[in-house]
């Protein structure tokens, strides 16, 4: 045993006497609170407190006397690595407990002296001294033209070690995506001048020569067809090589819904034809999938949804979807027992790489107070993506209904040829994601044939838009937790009036989707008089926006508060507080609309349970100026609940 050795277990054996022994009223485990001190800057402080195990485990890791000064030690040692890597390479940091240095032998005892119950009272101060800066820039190795300024690094600016490593790392990136395959760039040596705080830095790069992409495997297939991956695959032999072309490819093939799992494995050298192997390792997802879902607000009561999917019928990434959902399960503003039931057959890389097909029949029950619904639909749909952030879709669809509202039966066949634009930059998985940043829009015109009674030709125009805006930067919060999300509707119906207009294809307002507060479908025109005094008529234009801050707590709550507004009109030149009289064709007058009254408004608060597939919604809204109106609608409530899953846009 070597002389170290053993004084390190005499030390321990002398300290357990006086822990053991003279004291046996100290505290074990010893409770601590901490100060620490602040340098200044709001990025170092919060690094600083981040790196602190004095911190991070006060409150998970109870330890005794002796453990909290050897985490105090350790301490010492975590942060003055931290304040270096902010360029203060002369600091240093000093740890009291209870006013007294780490370094006095006395330490110990003192803790040990302490009552049980007593906290020991840790303090953290600095001393950062002078802020080093970068002095001179070298570089080992020779470098294609125009790669060096991707370096990022300048004389006299301040020698931060992450800036420093990331300009490393910049430059290897920026080697690797002009084909040098291997190149490398190791982390810089830094020499500290004799005159000033500054460090001459010095960068070995290996550059190597240029490479294209050599054969591409695929592995792990097991029932989607190989032909059908490789003519998806944006990766091909002897293209140049790029990191992120092959990144893309990957994150491409997980974007077809039918793998679980895309990894790489990219060779370390040239293959036989002279370029770098890459093998694309794939797990299939189980090809069968059932999902249930729930959702209740006071307006419309409970739903619940059952979900069967084939994800891989032909082996084509082609998916079967079967979708049965029992709605208006109790709410103010039912009248009964609904249901909505689809099929859809999803054909992707139809014709031509990122473009699908898709076929889906349906039926569907809605009991409601505006109007009661019986209608089977079928219609198909040509989507193609035209780039990263743009979608285009037209389809053509059948509906087949009867509709019953302020007691007379309409039978509508409606033939729809709907034309979609669309845009979105929020860059999410899944349209359940919490989109923190980006936008969303689409522009949907719907030409429109309905043989009945009355017969009408009509177009319908909407343009919806959201925008996500994180706030990280604004506010003293972690970021990415706080957003500031709006969104906006306006829609028009064109070529119908408000009576030969089908009740199902006019304008609602109220509920979940456009104003908080207000019951589903009530806000706009409303019967005055007859069986349906008093319910809503529906409208042929329609306006609405929503604005609502969204803050994350802790790892999975959140909340919320917004403002909603909108209003219905019967026709584009509505004027508040006028009326127009309602005939039809065949069946006479059957009452007066009643024109809206301007804008209506709701707020409201809401929690958020954040799940890894979507945030739960807990909304509780209210109306704000809710007229005389809108309070004798049936559905009218001083408050609306809404429980679902996924934001409410």
């Amino acid at each position: 045993m070597t002389q170290s050795t053993f004084a390190l277990l005499f030390a321990a054996v002398a300290f357990g006497a006086v822990a053991f022994g003279p004291v046996a009223h100290a505290a074990d485990p010893q409770s601590y609170r901490v100060d620490i001190a602040s340098v200044g800057d709001g990025n170092m402080d919060s690094t600083l407190k981040s790196t602190s195990d004095l911190l991070a485990l006060r409150s998970t890791a109870p330890v005794s006397p002796f453990g909290l000064i050897a985490r105090a030690r350790s301490d010492v040692d975590r942060l003055t690595t931290t304040l270096e890597s902010f360029g203060y390479y002369q600091c240093s940091v000093a740890i009291k407990i209870n006013g007294t240095p780490l370094s006095n032998p006395g330490l110990a005892d003192s803790l040990a002296a302490l009552p049980k119950g007593s906290d020991a009272k840790v303090a953290i101060s600095f001393t950062l001294g002078p802020l080093y800066h970068i002095g001179s820039i070298d570089i080992d190795g020779e470098l294609p033209e125009g790669v060096r300024s991707s370096l990022g690094l300048t004389t006299g600016a301040p020698a931060v070690a992450s800036v420093v490593l990331a300009g490393g790392e910049r430059l290897q990136t920026t080697l690797q995506e002009r084909g040098y395959a291997f190149a490398k760039v190791d982390p810089p040596v830094a020499y500290e001048t004799a005159n000033a705080p500054t460090l001459d830095l010095r960068f070995q790069v290996f550059v190597g020569s240029k490479a294209k992409i050599g054969e591409v495997r695929i592995e792990g297939l097991q029932r989607v067809h190989e032909a059908f991956v490789r003519a998806r695959l944006l990766l091909h032999t002897g293209d140049p090589y790029s990191p992120s072309a092959i990144e893309k490819a990957r994150h491409d093939l997980l974007g077809l819904g039918v793998f679980g799992q895309v990894s790489l494995q990219i060779g370390t050298a040239l293959d036989d034809s002279g370029g770098v192997p890459v093998t694309f390792k794939v797990r299939e997802r189980a090809r069968h999938a059932i999902t249930l879902g729930a959702a209740y607000s006071s307006d419309l009561g409970g739903s619940a949804t059952v979900t069967w999917a084939d994800r891989n019928v032909s082996g084509k990434a082609d998916v079967l979807t079967l979708k049965a959902s029992g709605t208006e399960l109790g709410g103010s503003d039912t009248t009964g027992v609904g249901y909505n039931t689809s099929a859809t057959y999803l054909m992707q890389d139809f014709g031509r790489r990122d473009q699908s097909l898709q076929f889906a029949v349906g039926a569907l029950k809605q009991s409601l107070q505006a109007y009661d619904q019986t209608a089977r639909t079928s219609g198909v749909t040509l989507s193609r993506k035209i780039s990263s952030l743009w979608t285009a879709s037209v389809g053509g669809t059948a509906t087949d209904e009867q509709i019953v509202q302020n007691a007379i039966e309409y039978n509508y066949t409606l033939l729809a040829v709907p034309f979609n634009l669309a845009f979105d930059s929020t860059k999410l998985a899944s349209p359940l994601d919490d989109p923190r940043r980006g936008i969303r829009a689409s522009l949907t015109l719907t030409p429109t044939l309905a043989l009945g009674h009355p017969n009408a030709t009509f177009i319908i125009t909407q343009l919806k838009t959201s925008g996500y805006f994180d706030l990280d930067h604004l506010l003293p919060i972690d970021p990415g937790r706080t957003v500031l999300a709006a969104s906006a509707l306006a829609g028009v119906a064109q070529g119908a009036g408000d009576t030969s207009l089908p009740p199902d294809q006019r304008f609602y307002a109220g509920g979940s989707g456009t104003i908080r507060g207000y019951a589903y479908q009530s806000v706009g025109p409303k019967f005055p008089n007859g069986p349906a005094e008093h319910l809503p008529t529906g409208g042929t234009s329609i306006e609405a926006g929503s604005l609502e801050l969204r803050q994350r707590f802790g790892a999975n709550f959140g909340a919320a508060i917004f403002v909603d507004a909108g209003r219905v009109s019967a026709n584009l030149r509505a004027v508040p507080g006028e009326a127009a009289v309602t005939t039809v064709p065949g069946k006479g007058s059957v009452g007066v609309m009643a024109m809206p009254e301007g804008l209506r408004t709701g707020v409201g608060v809401g929690l958020r349970y954040y799940t890894p597939i979507g945030p739960i919604r807990l909304d509780v809204a209210v109306p704000v100026n809710a007229n005389a109106s809108d309070r004798q609608v049936p559905g009218y409530g001083s408050f609306q609940v809404y429980i679902g899953l996924g934001q409410a846009y």
